[in-house]
Formats: structure tokens, C-alpha cells, sequence
């Protein structure tokens, strides 16, 4: 990111921007002013997954049987300097009537809704990196329980600065700055910290006899999902937690562990976190399951991460092939005893996979996917 040398202080010069984002046609001024970049994506991501479902022109998105969970870090920071210069300086020029409707915490969501004309509840998951994969597991329990039909779920991030700044502050950042194809490098002793990337993934839950009964395209069920809190630290993962996380998915779905023939990490590169999470992952498992990081192809997207790593996680099980950590080559010996999956895609036939992510205020979550019969 050559703009970054410009500011004074930031280390890292890296990020994984989407370089392109075309706005479909229909995306006019008018039904975009509300919303962000997060947001656009988000909302692209939500029809592009309806479409698949073959539910682009169901009168029941609209009927008050589809409800939305989705959710993101933060929204939009484009609008925050024009309120910075509002309680600096004491003037409005820059503030909009859409400003806080972009950065709002809810913006994905409701942007989703109102673009698409959803009329059924709207959770929205405002939880760091779990922000994704809560909006999965909100959506599961909403068709679970009787609550919706149809739920759109996931989560979306845009890349900005800001963020990078955080990870910057705790050196949690890669500064492989001259050779940025070498890193994120997740469980590697020689990683250096994540790389922020951006995006949006939507997952089109429904209640099965209703997906069935339209005969529509079913790629996975979702089976398990545990959430829960360390209590203990806003920025260190606890590994107990993480470890109870996953025990609860397991529980739900009423499956042993070794029902489960792969585990999609959260895997950032970050040295606590790598750790924490091998060392609860073996705990669970009790055996070197398969295990890989798709950071180490994305980059960390934040609250889109959940999202976008459980597609990712569904369509590997669904094609049996498995991909391997990019940049893996000297395992840090302080990581638990894994099958790390490297070199190659590994050709795994599983009827059960699971993906996991954990985020900042101690969050942790667990979810299952059942494959589904072709």
C-alpha cells in the first residue's frame, strides 16, 4: 500500500484490497447513499447468494419470512473525519443526513434489508472477527427454533487504515513490506503478525422441508454452533474458551469429535493466538486432525472472515479438496501436534467439518457442517 508511507509511525505497508469493485446497474445513487463500502459489498455478497438459491424473485424475501444476521467490525469510516472536524473545529460541512447511517454498527445489515426489502427480524453482529460467523449462528438459531424461514447470514468488512493501525500499535502486524508474497504465515515460527484484507461472504440459510420442498440447491447443513466468552481478557485468547467453544458445536450437532474430518482455523499469524488455538483444537480432538488457514490466502477480513472462510469451508468439503496454508514451512514447535495441511490441496472425503473463529473481547465460536448428498 505505497499511499501508507505517507503516514508517520505505521510500520506495516501491507493489506489485501479488493483492487476492483464494480457496482452492478441497479445500484443507483438513490439506493446506495446510505451505504458504505462495507455495506455495497455486503449487499452484492447477499444477492449474489440469494440468486444461487434460486430465490432472486420469491415473494417470500419480501413476505416477512427472510430475515437478515450480518454484521461487520465497525461500518464505513469514510464519514468519521467530517465528525472529527464537528467536535474539533465546530463545524457541520461534511455531515450528511446518511453520514452515521454508513458507519453505524447496524449498517450491513439494515442496508441488506432495505436494498432487498426484508421484512423479518435483523440481528446484527457487531463482534470483531466473530462478526461473520455470530451472524451464521444467529441465523441458524432463528430457523432452528421456528423463528424465519429463510435467512440471509454473513458479514463484511472494507479495508481502512484505521484498522491497520490497531494491529500496527500491538506489533500484530506482518512488515514483510519488500516481499509481501511470503506472508501472513500462519502456525510458522517465522510469521510476524496478520495482514488486513477486505470483503463480504453471504450464506442463504433455510428451514430444510421449505429448501426441499422448492427443490432447491443444497450444498451443507449446519448442525453445531458454540459461542461463548473468555471473561478474562479483551486482546488474550484463552485457549479453555476456545476449547469450551468448540465442545459446545459438538454438543449441539450431538457428534463425537471424531466425526469431524477437518477443522477451517481462524489462524491469523499472530503468536498468542496461533498457540492458544492448536494447543484447544488437539484438546478437543485428542488426534492430528487436518487443519489449515485461509488467512494465509485473503488476508484477515475481520468481520467478513466467518463468512467468508465458512463458504470457503462448505464448498472444500462439498469438492473434497482441502486447501493447504500458504506460506507454512517451519511449524512454530510451540503449536500443538496437527496434521497441518501444506504443499498441496488434500483430497478428503468428510461427512462433518468445522470452522472456527475467535475475536478481541475474548469471543469465541465454533460451527458444523453436515455434508449434503449430492
Amino acid at each position: 500500500m505505497d499511499d501508507w508511507s505517507e503516514i508517520d509511525g505505521l510500520n506495516t505497508k501491507l493489506a489485501a484490497p479488493i483492487p476492483d469493485l464494480t457496482l452492478p446497474s441497479h445500484f443507483t445513487r438513490k439506493k446506495t447513499r446510505s451505504m458504505g463500502r462495507g455495506s455495497i459489498m455486503a449487499t452484492i455478497a447477499a444477492e449474489q447468494a440469494l440468486k444461487y438459491a434460486d430465490l432472486t424473485d420469491s415473494p417470500e424475501i419480501t413476505s416477512g419470512a427472510t430475515g437478515v444476521a450480518f454484521g461487520s467490525c465497525m461500518g464505513s469510516t469514510s464519514p468519521i473525519p467530517a465528525y472529527g472536524r464537528l467536535l474539533k473545529d465546530k463545524v457541520m460541512a461534511g455531515v450528511t443526513a446518511t453520514s452515521y447511517i454508513q458507519m453505524m454498527g447496524h449498517t450491513t445489515p439494515v442496508n441488506i434489508a432495505v436494498f432487498l426489502g426484508l421484512k423479518g427480524r435483523v440481528h446484527t453482529t457487531s463482534s470483531a472477527c466473530t462478526s461473520g460467523s455470530q451472524g451464521i449462528g444467529y441465523a441458524y438459531e432463528a430457523v432452528r427454533f421456528g423463528k424465519q424461514k429463510i435467512m440471509i447470514a454473513g458479514g463484511a468488512e472494507e479495508l481502512c487504515v484505521t484498522q491497520v493501525a490497531v494491529f500496527d500499535t500491538m506489533y500484530a502486524a506482518s512488515m514483510r513490506n519488500d516481499t509481501p508474497e511470503t506472508t501472513p504465515r500462519p502456525f510458522d515460527q517465522d510469521r510476524e503478525g496478520l495482514v488486513i484484507g477486505e470483503g463480504a461472504g453471504a450464506l442463504i440459510l433455510e428451514e430444510l422441508e421449505h429448501a426441499q420442498a422448492r427443490g432447491a440447491i443444497i450444498l451443507a447443513e449446519v448442525v453445531g454452533y458454540g459461542t461463548n466468552c473468555d471473561g478474562a481478557h479483551i486482546t488474550r485468547p484463552e485457549k479453555d474458551t476456545m476449547r469450551a467453544a468448540m465442545q459446545q458445536a459438538l454438543d449441539d450437532a450431538q457428534i463425537s469429535p471424531d466425526a469431524i474430518g477437518y477443522v477451517n482455523a481462524h489462524g491469523t499469524a499472530t503468536e498468542q493466538g496461533d498457540i492458544a488455538e492448536t494447543h484447544a483444537t488437539r484438546e478437543v480432538f485428542q488426534r492430528r486432525i487436518p487443519i489449515s488457514s485461509l488467512k494465509s490466502y485473503l488476508g484477515h477480513t475481520l468481520g467478513a472472515c466467518g463468512a467468508i472462510e465458512a463458504w470457503a469451508t462448505v464448498n472444500m468439503m462439498y469438492d473434497n479438496a482441502f486447501a493447504p496454508t500458504l506460506n507454512l514451512q517451519n511449524l512454530d514447535p510451540r503449536c500443538a501436534d496437527l496434521d497441518y495441511i501444506t504443499g498441496a490441496f488434500r483430497n478428503l472425503d468428510t461427512e462433518y467439518v468445522m470452522s472456527n473463529n475467535f475475536a478481541f473481547g475474548g469471543i469465541n465460536t465454533s460451527l458444523i457442517f453436515r455434508k449434503w448428498p449430492k
